[in-house]
C-alpha cells in the first residue's frame, strides 16, 4: 500500500461519520432544518361586509345628434344682394340670413294694391244700384229681372275685391320671403351662398344648415331583455317611487377620451316597438350642452340610472371566482377563523364590484388578500384591509396614505440621501414611514 493511502482513507471515514452530526444542530427538530416545525395561522386581508344600496344602472353606446336641424332653402328666386351670416354663428329664429333683390316683388305688391283699389271703387256703385232697384221694384217702376241683374253685378264686385285682396296678400308674402330668415335657433353650418348668387325657389342645394345643439339629443340602442331585467330590479328595490309621477331616468355621459361629462340629462323618449330583426329598441336622451362640448356625430357611453336597490352587498370582482358549474364563489372567514367557500347569487356589475343578493350576511368577513395561500378549512388570521375604487388593497384607508414625494412634518422626503456629516456627528437622520399597500393576492 502507498504510504499516502492510509491517512487518506482515515480522513474520509472521519468526514463521513461527522456529516450527520453537522446536519443535526443541537436542540433542532429531528430530521429537518430549523423553522420546519408546525406553522401558525395564515394571515389574510379581509373586509367586513355590510348591506348597502347599489345603483341600478345600464351602460349603452350612443351617438350625439342635434335636437333640431333645419336645411335653409329659398322660397323665391332672384339675385342675392346681402348675406348676414357666417359659419359657426349663433343665430336666433327669425333673424335674417340673406336678401334677394326685392324689386320685382315690390312691383307685384304695387300692382296688387292697384287691383284692390279698383275693386273697392266699383263696389259702392254696384251697391247703390241694388238699393235703387229695390225701391223701384216695390213701386212697379222696373221688373224683377233688372233687380236680379243689379244684385249679380254687386256680387261680382265683392268677389273681385276679395280676389284683389288675396293677390295683395300673396304679393306681400313673396316680398317678405325675399328676405331669407332662420327657421330655428341654433348654430350656422357651412354657408353656401354669396353676394350675386342666383337662387331659385325650392332649389336642391341648401344655403346652409342650422343645428340646435343646446340641448343635444343622444340616441341609444338597448336590448329588450336588458330592459326587462332593469324594470324587474326597479320593482324589487325597497324604495318605491312616487306612483303619481314615474321617476325620471337620469343619464350621465362618458366621452370618447374616457372623461366624464360634467352635465346630467334625462331620457326624453322611448320607442314602443322592438325591432323584429335585432330585438332592440331606441331611446333618446336630452343633454344640456352650454359650452358646446358635445358635437353632432360624436360617440359616447351613456349610463342610465334607474334608481337604487337596497339591502345588497357589493363584492369586489377580484375576490370572486367561478366553479366548474359557472357559479360565483368567494372565500370567507368562518367559525374558529376557518376558511369557508360560499356560492353567491349575483345580479350585475357596478363599477368593479358584483351586486350580491344571497350568500352573504351582515358582518361576514370576505377574504380579499392572500387568496393563493388559503384553502377550505384552513386556519387564518384575519387582518382588516381597505379596497379603493381601482381594486388596490391597503391596510389603512387610502386617504391616510402619504402621497408620492410627501413626508411627515420634520422628516426628509422618501429616498433622500443622509447628510455627508451624519456619520461623523453620530446623529441618525430622521426618516418618514408610510404604510405601503398590502400585497395583492391572486385569485
Amino acid at each position: 500500500m502507498n504510504k499516502f493511502a492510509l491517512p487518506l482513507v482515515c480522513t474520509l471515514l472521519f468526514s463521513t461519520a461527522a456529516l450527520p452530526a453537522l446536519a443535526q444542530p443541537a436542540g433542532g427538530p429531528p430530521g429537518g432544518m430549523p423553522g420546519m416545525g408546525a406553522r401558525g395561522p395564515t394571515e389574510v386581508g379581509v373586509i367586513t361586509m355590510q348591506p348597502e344600496a347599489a345603483p341600478i344602472t345600464t351602460v349603452l353606446p350612443g351617438r350625439v345628434i342635434a335636437s333640431a336641424t333645419a336645411d335653409v332653402r329659398p322660397q323665391v328666386g332672384g339675385v342675392v344682394t346681402q348675406v348676414f351670416i357666417r359659419e359657426g354663428q349663433q343665430i336666433v329664429a327669425g333673424e335674417p340670413i340673406a336678401t334677394i333683390d326685392p324689386s320685382t316683388y315690390q312691383a307685384d305688391v304695387a300692382v296688387a294694391q292697384a287691383s284692390v283699389a279698383s275693386a273697392q271703387a266699383q263696389l259702392p256703385t254696384a251697391q247703390a244700384t241694388v238699393d235703387r232697384y229695390q225701391a223701384l221694384v216695390n213701386s212697379g217702376g222696373i221688373s224683377e229681372a233688372e233687380l236680379d241683374t243689379a244684385q249679380v253685378t254687386l256680387a261680382q264686385a265683392k268677389a273681385t275685391l276679395a280676389g284683389a285682396q288675396a293677390q295683395l296678400q300673396v304679393a306681400n308674402l313673396t316680398l317678405q320671403r325675399s328676405t331669407i330668415t332662420a327657421p330655428i335657433s341654433g348654430i350656422v353650418g357651412t354657408v353656401n351662398v354669396q353676394l350675386g348668387s342666383l337662387l331659385t325657389a325650392n332649389q336642391a342645394d341648401g344655403l346652409t344648415t342650422i343645428r340646435q345643439i343646446d340641448p343635444v339629443d343622444i340616441t341609444l340602442v338597448e336590448s329588450s331583455a336588458n330592459l326587462l331585467s332593469s324594470r324587474q330590479a326597479m320593482r324589487d328595490r325597497q324604495a318605491t317611487p312616487d306612483a303619481a309621477r314615474p321617476p325620471m331616468l337620469t343619464v350621465t355621459l362618458t366621452l370618447e377620451d374616457g372623461t366624464l361629462y360634467d352635465q346630467k340629462g334625462s331620457v326624453s323618449s322611448m320607442d314602443l316597438v322592438v325591432s323584429e330583426t335585432t330585438g332592440t329598441f331606441t331611446l333618446r336622451a336630452s343633454m344640456p350642452n352650454p359650452v358646446r362640448m358635445l358635437l353632432p356625430g360624436m360617440f359616447v357611453r351613456a349610463t342610465i340610472d334607474f334608481g337604487e336597490q337596497d339591502g345588497v352587498y357589493l363584492v369586489p370582482q377580484r375576490a370572486v371566482t367561478f366553479d366548474a358549474d359557472g357559479k360565483p364563489t368567494a372565500f370567507f372567514v368562518g367559525a374558529d377563523n376557518k376558511v369557508e367557500l360560499r356560492i353567491l347569487t349575483t345580479e350585475r356589475v357596478v363599477n368593479n364590484s358584483w351586486v350580491v343578493t344571497a350568500g352573504i350576511e351582515s358582518g361576514d368577513q370576505l377574504i380579499m388578500d392572500g387568496l393563493q395561500k388559503v384553502q377550505v378549512g384552513s386556519a387564518v388570521s384575519p387582518l382588516e384591509v381597505t379596497v379603493d375604487a381601482d381594486g388596490v388593497i391597503y391596510q389603512e384607508p387610502p386617504q391616510a396614505l402619504p402621497q408620492p414625494g410627501f413626508s411627515p412634518a420634520g422628516a426628509p422626503p422618501a429616498g433622500a440621501v443622509p447628510p455627508a456629516d451624519a456619520a461623523a456627528t453620530g446623529e441618525a437622520p430622521e426618516t418618514g414611514s408610510a404604510t405601503a399597500p398590502a400585497q395583492q393576492g391572486a385569485n
